[in-house]
């Protein structure tokens, strides 16, 4: 099997084709069923111990169309990832486009009649806009750049919000000049500078973000929903009433709904609905209050998904029946119409699609410590020193009889921190020139990445069908100078 570049080409109109077919939907485990080929392909390796969370052999948290070779090698999209690697050199992420359609169509059929909006802060590049436009999301997004790169793909800007706890002037006049659907109030004093910016005769159309004081998410750092973070207003204060009663009185703002967002990494559907029940009691104040009945409800993202073998993550499904069913009782008990749901996933559509493949460049044993450093790190994925996440690495394009060791796989920056993952088990002969993949990378690595060291960022590759194609060139040292301009 070879390797298939091609340009990519310009964003083409809507869809007129059928949508390529997937043979899973990745949210129902059950679903996820591997390519088997009793020449080439065996589905899962037996596993060095079954108990392990961490362990590497596991398929269950890769791509679905993910299958194994019997020279241990993997494919991904139906390409082999030494042969991505060798092609396009390490680190490269690749990105499995099948995976991200699957996962587009999965949030479609959970949420019907609702409003799915990919949260582009995940992950963005001009492939990613266009093919969850073509799957039928909008986007959601927290920046001039974010909004502008979309847009000049063809993405319509009518079906983007724009979020941001403290939106620049540019990201405000950026939105009113492209005619972004709508955007997110999340401070009192960014309803008079976003009333100054409409243009005379027009209305913009606007959420307001409330805090309805939840507390959920995998980390204290991604809990949005209390009153102790940034984001949002109040409802247990009064501020997000108030800045209701100040929007309504804005002839060039149209206050079409309320927001929210509880943080990220929720595994079970309780937050939500809590919050639905808290934004419903607050719709039917505002009724009451105002005589206005609000068409809208944003319940936000931050859906889990699963970094190791055996970790929880949420059921699409599940949730998206049991918030409609919350909304519907709770509007009928309140006399109010059911207003239309917007949802916004980002890591459980962009994270389990993508691959992140390093290079082994050392191999350090110091007294009972095994650490195996690689050729990318905390520059391309700042969340384990962030968040202490973990991860499940694994060896790929080289069978190995060693026994598995407990490593810390270690990047290249001169930082203590920077430890991709620690303590997981890699075979004992792990040496200098192995090939390393970690699973579960396409969400909050790239889109995080950093100059640190002036390393580079590394490139995005699309894989699908059998062939594979630069999405994101890797980051240059010339490019790194050229912004350099001064003595």
């Amino acid at each position: 099997m070879t390797v298939t570049t091609t340009t990519p080409q310009p964003p083409a109109g809507e869809r007129t084709d059928p949508p390529r077919p997937h043979p899973a939907d990745p949210t129902d485990p059950a679903a996820r069923v591997r390519p088997t080929d009793s020449t080439t392909h065996t589905t899962h390796t037996t596993p060095t111990d079954p108990t392990d969370p961490t362990d590497p052999t596991d398929l269950g948290v890769w791509p679905a169309s993910t299958a194994e070779l019997p020279d241990a090698d993997l494919t991904v999209g139906g390409v082999p990832l030494t042969e991505l690697a060798a092609r396009f050199g390490t680190p490269t992420y690749v990105l499995d486009e099948a995976e991200v359609r699957a996962r587009c169509r999965a949030y479609l059929r959970a949420f019907p009649d609702a409003d799915v909006l990919y949260a582009a802060k995940a992950f963005l590049c001009r492939a990613m806009a266009h093919w969850v436009r073509e799957e039928g999301l909008g986007l959601d997004v927290c920046s001039a750049g974010e909004l502008e790169l979309a847009v000049t793909t063809g993405f319509p800007p009518g079906r983007i919000v724009l979020h941001g706890n403290a939106k620049s002037p540019e990201d405000l006049r950026t939105a009113l000049r492209l005619g972004v659907g709508r955007i997110v109030i999340d401070s009192t004093s960014e309803i008079a500078r976003l009333a100054a910016a409409v243009p005379a005769g027009t209305r913009q159309q606007v959420l307001v973000r409330v805090v309805p004081g939840i507390a959920a998410g995998g980390h204290a750092k991604i809990r949005t929903g209390t009153d102790d973070q940034k984001f949002g207003l109040s409802l247990a204060d009064g501020s997000a009433q108030h800045a209701i009663t100040r929007i309504l009185g804005q002839p060039r703002l149209q206050l079409v709904g309320l927001h929210c967002h509880l943080g990220s990494q929720i595994t079970t559907v309780k937050p939500y609905l809590s919050a639905v029940r808290r934004l419903v009691g607050l719709l039917a104040r505002i009724h009451e209050q105002h005589g206005v009945t609000l068409p809208q409800l944003d319940i936000g993202g931050g859906h889990g998904v699963a970094y190791r073998p055996g970790e929880d993550s949420m059921d699409i499904a599940a949730l998206g029946a049991k918030v409609r069913a919350e909304l519907a009782g709770g509007c009928a008990a309140a006399g109010l119409p059911v207003p239309r749901l917007t949802v916004e996933p980002g890591r459980a559509i962009a994270g389990p699609s993508g691959v992140a493949l390093y290079r082994v460049l050392s191999v350090k044993r110091t007294g009972e410590h095994t650490f195996v450093a690689v050729d990318g790190g905390m520059s391309d994925n700042p969340r384990p020193a962030l968040y202490g996440v973990r991860y499940a690495p694994r060896l790929v394009g080289r069978r190995s009889s060693a026994a598995p060791v407990p490593v810390s796989v270690v990047g290249r920056h001169c930082e203590a921190g920077d430890v991709l993952a620690a303590g997981v088990p890699l075979p004992g002969d792990v040496r200098p020139g192995d090939l390393i993949a970690v699973p579960v990378a396409g969400a909050y690595h790239l889109s995080m990445a950093s100059g640190y060291n002036l390393v580079g960022r590394p490139p995005v590759v699309a894989v699908a069908d059998g062939h594979a194609r630069v999405l994101v060139r890797r980051e240059s040292l010339a490019d790194i100078q050229g912004r350099d301009i001064g003595l």
